[in-house]
């Protein structure tokens, strides 16, 4: 709402033909020259009022458009278009097998330590978060889709001392290196995990609430990386204490079916399924009906996609025969280098677009290739939109063709 001195203004501007004075000491008063001028000025004071409130609304539930930059690729935080974005996540921090204290990867930190500064220069009010992975020095082999030995933040998570080197280390560490949120980015914790997230959870926020801060600098925001759906191996995240605790969780809805694990095709980051709950929808409803709030739920949306080799190149629909990745070693592609592989392979074929599963198919002799192109992801947040979510997250920023996608987030 303005003060009483814009308000006034505002109102002098619509509606000119009236005087408003005020003695020192006294009430506002306004007087009217006729009845007609108060008629208007009282309906043009009730519809700028409502103007100012539904403004006032749009700026408390801000859209998020949240994006990861991880630090192992070779892409320059310079040339991250932070317009475009909300709040930027630098991945990853590890966790100390020892102490359970946060780690920065000695050749990373140089641009952990750069990475808030250089975002705010093209979008000085951008949201820097620091993310932190399940394991310790395990980033590249679950990336690939291999087992990951996630002991240290199990271990973690069943003392106390340990997650109290843990929760306080985090926040030091964002403090250190100008970060205004943490992020826990964990994928496939354990029925015990999952028990004692809610614990960490409690934990955790308690610190951030309670941390000696200055009247410059704000409380840091909490969030979660979690699987598409709620339920994990017939146990469920502690919804409750999720609730209470996290600003908001991060919905990796993507990575459902990979050429490295299954010899048949398959979307892996459908928004719907018609014959199988492996789908974004099914997921949100499923985090929906368990209580977590809409108003906390952040789309995940993949900047990646996945190559096949088919058995047969005549045998290219989905669910076909494959005898394993192809194009690189695992079939995961940035959508950059499957741009450019359209364009060099394609022989004039394009990408097909298929609203049933909300997916993008390109085909190329025996390479059969699944991904998110721009009217995938324009319709992806429409669908976040409708389902009144938070927002979106993308992962990862430095995956983008000229900001193609990130673009389509705009419209």
């Amino acid at each position: 709402m303005p003060q009483r001195s814009g308000l006034i203004s505002q109102l002098g501007r619509m509606c000119p033909r009236f005087h408003v004075y005020q003695a020192p000491g006294t009430p506002l008063c306004i007087s009217f020259p006729n009845l007609m001028a108060i008629r208007k000025t009282i309906i043009i004071f009730f519809l700028f009022t409502f103007l100012s409130s539904q403004n006032h609304c749009s700026a408390a539930q801000k859209w998020v458009k949240a994006g990861y930059w991880y630090s192992g690729s070779d892409f320059p935080i310079s040339d991250i278009n932070s317009a475009l974005f909300t709040h930027l996540i630098c991945a990853f921090a590890n966790v100390n097998s020892s102490t359970y204290e946060l780690s920065i990867p000695s050749n990373f930190e140089q641009s952990f330590s750069i990475f808030t500064g250089i975002v705010k220069r093209k979008n000085p009010s951008i949201v820097p978060l620091l993310s932190i992975w399940d394991g310790q020095a395990e980033t590249y082999k679950s990336i690939l889709g291999e087992a990951v030995n996630s002991y240290v933040l199990s271990s973690m998570l069943a003392q106390s001392s340990y997650r109290k080197s843990f929760i306080e280390s985090s926040v030091k560490t964002a403090r250190t290196f100008g970060f205004q949120g943490i992020d826990l980015f964990w994928l496939w914790p354990d029925s015990t995990d999952l028990s004692n997230i809610g614990t960490l959870l409690d934990e955790w926020r308690a610190t951030v609430d309670s941390e000696p801060r200055n009247s410059s600098v704000s409380k840091l925001i909490l969030t979660m990386g979690v699987r598409y759906s709620p339920s994990l191996q017939s146990v469920s995240y502690p919804i409750n204490s999720m609730k209470r605790n996290l600003d908001w969780a991060h919905v990796v809805a993507y990575d459902y079916h990979m050429p490295s694990r299954e010899n048949f095709t398959g979307n892996h980051a459908a928004l719907y399924n018609p014959s199988s709950n492996i789908s974004t929808d099914f997921g949100i409803r499923e985090w929906l009906s368990g209580g977590y709030p809409a108003s906390k739920l952040v789309l995940g949306m993949p900047y990646h996609g996945y190559a096949w080799k088919l058995v047969n190149p005549t045998d290219n629909s989905l669910g076909a025969p494959a005898s394993g990745p192809g194009v690189t070693i695992d079939g995961s592609m940035g959508f950059r280098f499957i741009r450019s592989f359209i364009q060099n392979y394609g022989y004039g074929a394009r990408s097909v677009y298929n609203s049933t599963y909300v997916v993008n198919y390109f085909v190329a002799g025996s390479t059969w290739i699944n991904f998110d192109d721009v009217e995938t992801v324009r319709a992806k947040i429409s669908y976040a939109k409708e389902k009144g979510l938070l927002g979106y997250n993308v992962f990862q920023v430095t995956n983008d063709d000229i900001w193609a996608l990130s673009l389509a987030g705009l419209l």
